[in-house]
């Protein structure tokens, strides 16, 4: 995990000239209000500690943004006073996959906002959108006026005004930020951002945790060779997304070998999803309506999020190794190339492909196995898209996109580390391998790590080559 570079200028000092590009909001207004911090890396940033004060109650400790950021705030009259910014921004969704959308600061999602119980806080919104917008703070305890929903609360904000936003944060928890304003349209480009409340004492139903991560899920309809989400697409979205990002984009969650593990996850697609984690079996410990009772916990390894929810999902992180972590809906962890392929499962292609090569030379064979042969076929793409399965492990193809990422567990991890260890090196003895059916099987102690290659004419030779080496 790296420092992302900010521009903080002037930030803590208050007036920003730069702030907004709107000519309509003037010097005078912008005196009074603090910088628009700008965010342009898609990197997962560290954990944002406030300079000397944390506001109402004691210090927290901050959560970190799965490929995302913490908003910086400045004090004023014992206020805390944020500057968001609705705007079109351009989100790297995966490595050389760049989107058109809406969004925050720079960003899509927008950056997470993070307070405690009790403070006093002062949002201001810049619209520098082609139409009209407003911020609903979702889950929260407010005013009638401040929440946000245009022509019912509040006038919408016009193109090149800011409004002003003012509550006090009553209650700890996991929310969220988005528009509710032509919303299908704004939703649907990208507009979001986290919400995160922390107790000003300790609380009963509220543990201390060693790792606090968070992350929206969101869905787009990129067509193959675009930039541009459509938004009047309702559930054939084609990249299942957390925080804009699509594996093999998305950071891994790490963790040090017993430590404490707090993942806060919002729905903000057009469906539910079943967060599946592999290794460990975690609890329910809240939602956006609060603290789950402890009676009403259970262990679970499946969450299933639906339209609109938070979820806080808690764990001990006691089995290290690198765990697999993904929604379960199986179509919501391949990439935009996959809902137009016929299945060709058993489809006898002998004799057919070289006459089709000579009538066509980019055909390809795809199917007649499974999909899995895809996972290291060469392919050319359309522009600006990627493969509808990829990544690569060092057992080779994972096999996935999407909404899929890891959780590595280590037990040299060191506290408030949040770098990627790398792969995770295996004990002898415990990993699967292939076998010999004609063999006698040696003790688990004397068994090597390193998988054994299937041999000709075995049962296990007929797996295609490109299954790759962990499948769950």
């Amino acid at each position: 995990m790296t420092h992302h570079p900010l521009n903080r200028r002037h930030f803590f000092a208050g007036a920003a000239a730069s702030a907004l590009a709107a000519t309509s909001v003037s010097r005078v207004a912008l005196a009074a209000i603090p910088e628009a911090v700008q965010q342009a890396s898609a990197d997962t940033a560290a954990p944002w500690t406030p300079p000397g004060v944390t506001g109402a109650g004691r210090p927290y400790n901050p959560v970190v943004t799965l490929n995302g950021w913490t908003l910086p705030w400045r004090m004023k009259d014992g206020v805390k006073e944020f500057h968001l910014v609705a705007e079109p921004v351009v989100r790297e969704m995966a490595p050389g996959f760049l989107v058109n959308m809406w969004g925050y600061n720079g960003q899509s999602p927008g950056p997470t906002i993070e307070v405690v119980e009790g403070d006093r806080v002062r949002l201001y919104v810049s619209n520098r959108l082609p139409e009209h917008t407003t911020v609903h703070w979702h889950g929260q305890r407010l005013p009638n006026g401040m929440d946000g929903v245009a022509g019912l609360n509040q006038p919408a904000i016009p193109p090149g005004k800011t409004c002003v936003y003012e509550f006090t944060a009553r209650r700890p928890g996991t929310f969220m930020y988005h528009p509710h304003a032509d919303e299908m349209v704004q939703m649907a480009m990208g507009m979001m951002g986290f919400w995160v409340t922390h107790p000003k004492q300790k609380h009963p139903l509220i543990h201390e945790v060693q790792r606090d991560y968070c992350f929206l899920l969101n869905a787009f309809d990129v067509e193959p060779g675009s930039m541009t989400p459509q938004v009047n697409t309702m559930l054939e979205q084609n990249i299942w997304a957390w925080n804009s990002r699509v594996f093999p984009g998305i950071t891994p969650l790490v963790a040090r070998q017993g430590e404490r593990v707090r993942v806060r996850v919002g729905n903000l697609t057009m469906t539910n999803h079943p967060v599946h984690i592999h290794g460990i079996e975690f609890e329910v410990t809240g939602t956006d309506g609060g603290p789950t009772p402890t009676g009403a916990r259970w262990p679970e390894v499946t969450a299933d999020i639906a339209v609109g929810q938070m979820r806080q999902l808690e764990f001990i992180a006691d089995e290290p190794g690198d765990w697999a972590m993904h929604c379960h809906k199986s179509h919501h962890t391949m990439g935009p190339m996959g809902h137009a392929v016929p299945t060709l499962i058993g489809a006898d292609h002998r004799g057919l492909v070289a006459p089709l090569q000579r009538a066509n030379p980019d055909y390809m064979v795809m199917g007649e196995r499974g999909m899995g042969d895809m996972g290291q076929m060469p392919m050319e793409l359309p522009a600006n898209t990627l493969p509808m399965m990829t990544g690569t492990g060092p057992y080779g193809p994972i096999e996935m996109g999407g909404m899929f990422t890891t959780l590595k567990v280590r037990a040299d991890q060191k506290p408030g580390d949040y770098s990627d260890p790398g792969d995770y090196a295996m004990p002898a003895g415990t990993q699967a391998r292939l076998i010999d059916s004609d063999s006698t099987e040696a003790p688990a102690a004397e068994r090597s790590a390193t998988p054994v290659a299937p041999q000709p004419g075995s049962a296990s030779a007929r797996k295609p080559a490109a299954s790759g080496g962990h499948r769950h």
